[in-house]
């Protein structure tokens, strides 16, 4: 057991590295190499955006987050889709982004209210059961001491007890 959890982050690290050095070893003309192609033959490679009105095929900038505009216009880059610009792309991502973010805080809210509405239920219930018994009780009580007089009043035992002088 000792050996899986040595060897598991280990080989994570060792493929995550791999890939890393995979990447960043490849000659970084590949992409401008596609120039002449078409945007599908660009966009094959993950590495690539193409542009489409200088029509070329270039290596995404991966330093800066956004490709700058001397590079291609936002409107006017491809990188994933052909049929889809940047600008678009970036927007659809944030705003499923956002709607995601808000379903979970919207999640977490009414899963902690509902779990606060289920504890208030039950310890109504349990309020409601005690108040029962508690009435139950009192009824069988009454009913005892309405029994012991009747019977008291039968053998004439009805008076003051001998025995309240001492207590």
């Amino acid at each position: 057991m000792m050996d899986l959890r040595f060897f598991l982050p280990v080989s994570l690290l060792a493929f995550g590295l791999a890939t890393v050095f995979a990447q960043t070893s490849a000659p970084g003309r590949a992409c401008e190499e596609k120039n002449g192609t078409t945007c599908e033959e660009c966009l094959n490679n993950v590495t690539c955006l193409w542009c489409i009105t200088t029509k070329t095929c270039v290596t995404y900038p991966v330093k800066t987050i956004l490709p700058p505009h001397a590079l291609c216009p936002l409107n006017n880059a491809r990188w994933g889709l052909c049929w889809m610009n940047f600008q678009t792309l970036i927007i659809t991502l944030g705003v499923l982004g956002g709607v995601i973010i808000i379903a979970l805080l919207v999640c977490m809210f009414c899963c902690c209210k509902c779990e606060n509405l289920g504890a208030k239920r039950f310890e109504a219930r349990k309020q409601r059961q005690a108040n029962k018994t508690k009435t139950k009780r009192d009824e069988r009580k009454a009913e005892m001491k309405e029994r012991h007089d009747e019977i008291r009043k039968k053998y004439g035992l009805s008076g003051q007890n001998p025995y309240s002088k001492f207590s």
